[in-house]
C-alpha cells in the first residue's frame, strides 16, 4: 500500500512541476508586447521607491481603458516622475505622457515584420517550454524506474505509472500549443 502512495507521490509532483512550467510560460507571455493595451505589460516593472525596488503594481493603479491604452495612477504623487523613469529605462519601448496625476502609455501598432518577428519569438519560448515539460516527463520516469529496482514494485505498476506520466505530457504539452496559438492570432490581429 505504501509503494502505491509513494508512485502517486511521484506522479503528483510531475504533474504539479509541468503545470508551474504552463503558468510561467502563460504569465511570460502575457508581458510580450502585442498591439493591444495590457496592464501585464507594465505591472512588473520595477520602480525605485524610495530607494526601494518596488513592483508598479504595488504603488499605482493600472487600467486599460482602451484597446490601445495603459493608464497608472500612482496612489503617491511623489512617485509619478520616478515611475516615468522605470517605464522609460525598461524594456517596453514606450514614451509615457504624464499630467502630475496620471501616467498615460499609448500603444504603437505594430508592423507587419514587428508582428512575425514577435511570432517567431514566442514560437520558440513555446518550443523552449516543450522541452521543458519533456524533460520534467524524462525525470519522472527516471525515478519510477529506480523506484520499481529499489522496491520491487512489478514491471507492470511502473507500466502503468509510465502511461500515466506520457497522457500527463501530452496534456500539458497541447496546452502550451492552446496558448502559443492564441498568443500568435492575438499578435498578427490587427
Amino acid at each position: 500500500m505504501s509503494e502505491d502512495k509513494e508512485l502517486e507521490g511521484i506522479i503528483q509532483r510531475a504533474d504539479e512541476r509541468m503545470k508551474k512550467s504552463l503558468n510561467t510560460f502563460d504569465s511570460e507571455l502575457s508581458r510580450i508586447r502585442t498591439g493591444r493595451a495590457s496592464s501585464a505589460l507594465v505591472e512588473h516593472i520595477m520602480v525605485d521607491y524610495y530607494g526601494v525596488k518596488t513592483p508598479l503594481n504595488q504603488m499605482a493603479t493600472i487600467s486599460t481603458p482602451e484597446a490601445r491604452t495603459i493608464l497608472i495612477q500612482p496612489w503617491d504623487m511623489n512617485a509619478v516622475s520616478e515611475i516615468e523613469k522605470a517605464i522609460m529605462t525598461s524594456e517596453l519601448g514606450i514614451n509615457p505622457s504624464n499630467d502630475g496625476k496620471i501616467i498615460r502609455l499609448v500603444i504603437p501598432v505594430l508592423t507587419e515584420e514587428r508582428r512575425k518577428e514577435l511570432v517567431k519569438f514566442v514560437s520558440k519560448v513555446g518550443e523552449d517550454y516543450k522541452v521543458s515539460i519533456r524533460q520534467i516527463r524524462k525525470d519522472t520516469n527516471h525515478t519510477l524506474k529506480e523506484v520499481e529496482k529499489e522496491d520491487n514494485i512489478s514491471e507492470d505498476e511502473v507500466k502503468k505509472q509510465l502511461n500515466k506520466v506520457q497522457a500527463m505530457t501530452d496534456k500539458h504539452i497541447k496546452e502550451v500549443g492552446e496558448i502559443l496559438e492564441k498568443k500568435e492570432k492575438e499578435i498578427l490581429e490587427i
